[in-house]
């Protein structure tokens, strides 16, 4: 797939990997509507970007809430005239105990990471549908096929994310409509906190830049691809996980001990 002339919408947009990716998207002549929470970050980032085939588009959106995804869907239509492809790329975590991670909390999460994205693809698939064209995109988590303990809630989300993606692949077979799912393994971005990034370096879990990452998400959709998993060995013991999840459990023990002197309460 060429991506100069296509029309992007990509939530998310103002974090770590949402900047690189809009970046490196519009150098590819991509036309983007960039949705995220921050005005200010929103239009700084537009005028920061490439345009070739006309003006980029902004949408502020708060996804805590149910109700926002055929407004946006609506007004980046509006916008941009149509939508060739859904980037479902906003997500939060937190790196936490589950009896200490607040019931607001949990429901915002699963609001965010799944609802959203659910809603946000439903309301742009009658226009691909019209047109027999399309390509959504999830971005999901290598935590999404191995539950990695202090990450319950998150795991759980992009488990669903995970299957939602193979689910509608499979619903959308006999059409051209594409659906591709990004794993990626930890990604250093402020969305891991400080007690985050040294547990992970302290048990020897590798972090990829969001350069790496957004770099192997544009070849993944050039490319059409179905599932991308990215790093190793976590994308083995992702694996591995749907084969052998004893053999993960002992192997996770050492890590689950290692994580706890980082661990804080919310």
């Amino acid at each position: 797939m060429q991506l100069k002339g296509k029309r992007i919408l990509l939530t998310g947009a103002t974090g770590g990997v949402g900047i690189v990716l809009a970046q490196q998207l519009a150098l590819k002549g991509a036309r983007l509507a960039l949705v995220g929470r921050d005005l200010t970050k929103l239009n700084a980032l537009k005028q920061s970007l490439v345009a070739q085939n006309g003006e980029h588009a902004v949408i502020t959106a708060n996804f805590d809430t149910a109700g926002t995804t055929q407004p946006l869907v609506d007004e980046a239509v509006k916008k941009l005239e149509s939508i060739d492809i859904l980037i479902n790329n906003a997500g939060i975590l937190d790196f936490i105990q589950l009896e200490d991670q607040p019931e607001q909390r949990i429901a915002q999460m699963v609001q965010t990471n799944v609802t959203t994205l659910i809603q946000l693809t439903r309301a742009l698939l009658p226009s691909f549908k019209a047109k027999n064209q399309g390509h959504f995109v999830m971005i999901g988590s290598i935590f999404g096929s191995l539950g990695f303990p202090h990450y319950a809630t998150y795991c759980a989300t992009k488990f669903a994310v995970h299957g939602f993606s193979q689910a509608l692949r499979r619903e959308l077979v006999n059409t051209n409509i594409k659906v591709t799912y990004i794993a990626p393994r930890g990604i250093k971005t402020t969305m891991n906190d400080a007690n985050t990034t040294a547990m992970m370096e302290q048990s020897g879990n590798k972090m990829d830049t969001p350069e790496i990452v957004a770099r192997i998400i544009i070849k993944a959709i050039e490319n059409e691809k179905q599932e991308v998993f990215i790093g190793q060995p976590q994308s083995f013991f992702a694996w591995l996980n749907g084969v052998l999840p004893m053999a993960v459990n002992f192997g996770l023990k050492k890590q689950t001990a290692l994580a706890v002197p980082f661990l804080r309460k919310k």
